[in-house]
């Protein structure tokens, strides 16, 4: 059964939910963009019955923790602050830390500035890149066999770029109807699209990423993705604080160089990392192309699976992604 909780400090306010033996040996679940710890309910549930003691935060700008007003407030440095503390909270013993979307560049950006606080890294859906998550990062490993430079200069992060450019009319968009947009965002994915233009590289051209509507259109919730429950959860928090906090984080590639920039070892991460890959991924995945490059060199002791399934990994593959950490964790003697 989760629990919910709330830590402060003068700085910041988690929410997080917990499950499992207090004294089990630590699991920390980070979500991305745009979720809520809810997200890990089954993989808390699975290694919460393993004798873990799994926690599930809510980022900053996310359903029950603080959401500040300031654009710089959404930096990987301040989120990982916010993890340290909460670590710290929860006893600091080394935890294995496991990520989704933007959850991997929090967790790998912890593992490599506090490294005694880890003792394995799960990466889901977006590879860690040790100098730093940016458009100046990503942009030069884009497959220019799919997407060539004249006609999409960033490639599958347009999206990305089109917050840099446009924010308010961004946001406005996806808070024009919460539930819709949330409802679209959260698919399957499909085969039929690998190797094909993903639709977040037209975003700009569009005119935003639903187009002249402005606004996300009717879609039915995939209840194979979000329990019906759990998604009416989600959605109420998004209606407390809408999209513009997490979007924010789109708009600090500076302060994530330079943050990279003063992790010892160049962002080497020591411990144990496993990366699970979505085949059907259109913006992430690292099959056949560069993108998971950096990673690979940052990452001696790097274990890598695929999965068949789109950017919503761990929702759309909950038995598989909770078996491939399992094995994982070992093989590795995490356990």
């Amino acid at each position: 059964m989760l629990t919910s909780h709330r830590f402060g400090t003068p700085r910041h306010t988690t929410h997080f939910l917990a499950s499992g033996p207090v004294d089990g040996p630590l699991m920390i679940f980070v979500h991305g963009w745009p979720s809520i710890g809810l997200m890990w309910r089954a993989q808390m549930d699975a290694f919460a019955a393993d004798g873990w003691r799994c926690i599930a935060p809510d980022l900053r700008g996310f359903g029950g923790s603080s959401a500040p007003a300031a654009v710089d407030a959404y930096t990987v440095e301040e989120a990982v602050a916010d993890m340290a503390e909460l670590h710290d909270h929860l006893g600091g013993e080394p935890a294995v830390w496991v990520g989704h979307d933007w959850g991997c560049c929090v967790v790998g950006a912890l593992a490599a500035h506090h490294s005694g606080r880890s003792r394995g890294v799960v990466l889901t859906s977006l590879a860690y890149q040790p100098e730093g998550h940016a458009l100046r990062t990503l942009v030069p490993l884009i497959d220019r066999r799919l997407y060539g430079a004249d006609d999409y200069p960033d490639g599958q992060w347009d999206y990305y770029r089109h917050y840099t450019t446009h924010f308010e009319t961004a946001v406005a968009d996806l808070d024009a109807d919460r539930a819709a947009s949330l409802k679209s965002i959260f698919r399957r994915g499909d085969p039929a699209a690998v190797g094909t233009v993903s639709p977040l590289a037209l975003v700009t051209r569009n005119g935003g990423r639903f187009g002249a509507a402005h606004r996300a259109p009717p879609t039915r919730p995939d209840p194979a993705l979000w329990p019906p429950t759990d998604f009416g959860m989600l959605v109420r928090a998004f209606e407390s604080h809408g999209f513009r906090p997490p979007c924010a984080w789109y708009l600090n590639d500076d302060a994530a160089l330079a943050y990279a920039r003063t992790a010892p070892h160049a962002g080497r991460l020591s411990s144990p990392v496993l990366f699970i890959d979505g085949d059907f991924d259109q913006v992430c995945t690292i099959a056949g192309n560069r993108q998971g490059d950096p990673m690979r060199a940052a990452c001696p002791d790097l274990t890598v699976t695929r999965m068949l399934a789109g950017h919503w990994l761990p929702l759309e593959r909950k038995a598989e992604h909770i078996g491939a950490v399992r094995d994982w964790l070992r093989n590795k003697g995490l356990r």
